[in-house]
């Protein structure tokens, strides 16, 4: 029985991949000078392939648009994803509706349709830690980046620290506009401490700012209607929970820690 030579398979799909490249250099170049590496790449592989002399031209040419298609929009979403700098790699289909917390799998599911941030609309997590408020806005985040949305996922203590850096440094503008432009902005941990004087100050700014222009997303521990005192000023809170939360949705989670739970599995 005649066994084939892995080799020469090899050397044969080289030497035709060689050819192609030969009597399609005028056309591949063309290609790659419009920008069109996907639609290149096609090209290349269709040449290649000795069953492309059945397809015709409408067939060629619907296989370049897509592979370009598909190339462009997953560079897209690999540039949102980069500038999003989402804490966790969590995607909405990654959910799980089963764990005891009080997620609405209806609601939640309305929420990733993303009509909210298309409106403009704020979104608030609320419950205790550890039942998975930073994964399911991550997990949005993730959603609203290949929806074609620009998102910026922001640690508020960080922020703020940032923020107090770049009144010195002089990136003050540029971080303000950076978190006032995006179409969905995560705030995760509000609420750890008291914001102080110049906390408060920014945040009226960036609420101001994007208030009926863009999305925000909001997690924290404590409940809404502690807000205002941790916010301190009376005048500042008053601003600043006026533009967050009277045009919220909300998701009040409940349960214990999953990451406890996931503790006490490893160790039983």
């Amino acid at each position: 029985m005649y066994v084939a030579d892995p080799s020469s398979a090899a050397r044969s799909i080289r030497s035709r991949q060689g050819a192609a490249l030969q009597r399609g250099r005028p056309t591949l170049d063309q290609l790659q000078q419009l920008g069109l590496a996907g639609m290149a790449r096609a090209f290349l592989e269709l040449e290649a392939n000795p069953s492309q002399a059945e397809l015709t031209h409408a067939e060629w040419l619907g296989l370049l648009l897509d592979r370009e298609t598909t190339e462009r929009h997953d560079r897209r979403l690999r540039a949102r994803l980069r500038y999003a700098r989402l804490r966790h790699q969590a995607v909405v289909e990654d959910v799980d509706y089963r764990t005891t917390r009080g997620l609405d799998r209806t609601l939640f599911q309305s929420l990733a349709a993303g009509r909210w941030i298309e409106e403009a609309q704020n979104l608030i997590i609320e419950g205790p830690t550890g039942v998975g408020k930073s994964w399911l806005a991550c997990a949005l985040g993730h959603k609203a980046c290949r929806d074609n949305r620009s998102v910026l996922y922001q640690r508020m203590p960080k922020m703020f620290a940032d923020l107090a850096l770049g009144r010195g440094d002089g990136r003050y503008p540029r971080l303000m506009r950076a978190i006032a432009g995006v179409k969905l902005l995560i705030l995760d941990d509000w609420g750890l401490e008291p914001l102080g004087p110049e906390q408060r100050r920014d945040l009226l700014e960036i609420v101001e700012e994007r208030y009926g222009r863009g999305a925000t997303l909001i997690t924290s521990q404590i409940p809404v209607d502690r807000w205002h005192d941790l916010i301190g000023d009376p005048t500042l809170a008053d601003a600043i929970l006026d533009r967050v939360i009277h045009n919220a949705h909300r998701l009040q989670l409940r349960g214990e820690s999953l990451r406890k739970k996931a503790a006490q599995t490893i160790a039983a």
